[in-house]
């Protein structure tokens, strides 16, 4: 049986002002996107649900809600930060940094970390994943899919052997909602270092980065790049040593990736 979220809570504990809360959506950033119209540019909305049948990832990726996860998206204006344009790129890097720290104050003896853009691994197991879109506004609605108290014994069968939960790797069930308030607090003052220090935020990222040493093929545009990854650098973008030399991404999808030898 699931345990309930706690609106309330969240709202007095984060800057949130508007909950929009669903048993079942097809996708949390799509309800977020349909709301947007109806809520002020200084609002905080939170669209959360218990199940998404049509979680995304990026590119053509689909992201596993099962029973007792959090699957949730925020509708900011980061001009309020305010965020310059050019670092905009990395607000889904803070929301995965925002993810981390959540994870790791609950974990201990597990190596938690980033996968670049913007996904979170424990050891080499995913555990959680972030989306953002931008609208034409300007706003932005961050997607986030986090495995809590889900359990890896009921992921499809292709998720299995690549995924991991809290509650598996514990043992324990976690309160939800204390997950989503620390999690949001922590996005929070993310976004406001995105703000104000967005080189450090780089720099923390880049400690952060369990991919140092992995050769990594990232796809943009139906063209593919294999390098041996150097990290994460202060702008955001992922650091890839390949056949022709250092290079920059600022966006792409991981198409592959081998371990360090």
């Amino acid at each position: 049986m699931l345990d309930p979220l706690d609106t309330s809570r969240i709202i007095a504990e984060t800057g949130v002002n508007h909950v929009e809360y669903r048993p079942t959506v097809g996708s949390t950033n799509d309800v977020a996107r349909e709301l947007a119209a109806t809520m002020p540019r200084d609002s905080l909305l939170l669209v959360i649900a218990d199940e998404q049948t049509a979680g995304r990832g990026r590119g053509a990726n689909r992201w596993w809600t099962g029973p007792g996860a959090l699957a949730f998206s925020l509708l900011v204006d980061t001009a309020s930060r305010p965020v310059a344009k050019e670092h905009s790129g990395m607000i889904a890097l803070a929301a995965a940094m925002a993810v981390v720290e959540t994870i790791d104050t609950r974990l201990e003896h597990h190596p938690v970390g980033l996968h670049w853009p913007n996904d979170v691994f424990v050891g080499d197991r995913k555990i959680a994943g972030v989306l953002v879109e931008t609208l034409a506004d300007g706003r932005h609605v961050v997607g986030i899919g986090c495995n809590v108290n889900n359990t890896v014994e009921h992921a499809p069968e292709e998720l299995a052997a690549i995924v991991t939960t809290l509650r598996d790797l514990t043992t324990l069930e976690h309160d939800r909602t204390g997950v989503l308030v620390d999690l949001i607090g922590h996005f929070e003052r993310r976004l406001d270092q995105l703000g104000t220090a967005p080189l450090e935020l780089g720099q923390e990222c880049d400690r952060r980065c369990l991919q140092h040493g992995r050769t990594l093929t990232i796809e943009i545009g139906g063209m593919r790049t294999t390098g041996v990854c150097a990290g994460i650098a202060e702008d955001g973008s992922l650091l890839l040593d390949t056949a022709e030399g250092p290079r920059r991404f600022y966006s792409g999808v991981l198409i592959k990736q081998l371990p360090k030898f």
